[in-house]
């Protein structure tokens, strides 16, 4: 059983709806879903937007691959109406849904596909509050920082 941190956020539409229910599907089609952190109000990293996200960190424990989390994601988002986080010129964009596997126990993974843990995990607040919330002693592989200490160096 490997223990996944997923990030959610949406800011677009039902926002809440779409988080709540994608919970709801990671629990039916990934796993057991064992934490899951307070809904943060966050402004769009990356790309500017008029709407807020709302964003949290949930804890699965699963027994899928990262690749198969992977996919097993990606359908939740298809599922949800995301079909994209891209404009046609490369730029992020509005969402209903996007998730993203934040880390896998202390698994390191660098794909053309998934790169584990995110690479940009350490370096976002929504996501390291989020995950300080849940599993606070969380220690990043690479970094062989604590979720805690990566957020207070923030």
């Amino acid at each position: 059983m490997k223990l996944f941190y997923l990030g959610l956020g949406s800011n677009i539409g039902e926002k809440e709806f779409y988080i709540n229910r994608a919970i709801d599907l990671l629990g039916q089609r990934a796993g057991k879903v064992v934490a899951c952190s307070s809904m943060y109000k966050t402004v769009a990293e990356g790309f500017e937007s008029d709407n807020l996200f709302i964003n949290v960190v949930v804890a699965v424990e699963s027994d899928l691959s990262p690749l198969a989390m992977l996919e097993v994601t990606h359908r939740i988002e298809l599922d949800m109406g995301c079909h994209t986080h891209r404009n046609p010129d490369g730029s992020y964009c509005d969402r209903t849904l996007d998730i993203d596997i934040v880390a896998c126990d202390d698994v390191v993974c660098d794909t053309p596909t998934l790169t584990l843990p995110h690479p940009r995990m350490h370096v976002r607040r929504f996501v390291l509050e989020s995950l300080c919330e849940i599993a606070p002693d969380w220690v990043h592989p690479i970094l062989n920082r604590t979720a805690r200490a990566l957020c207070e160096a923030l």
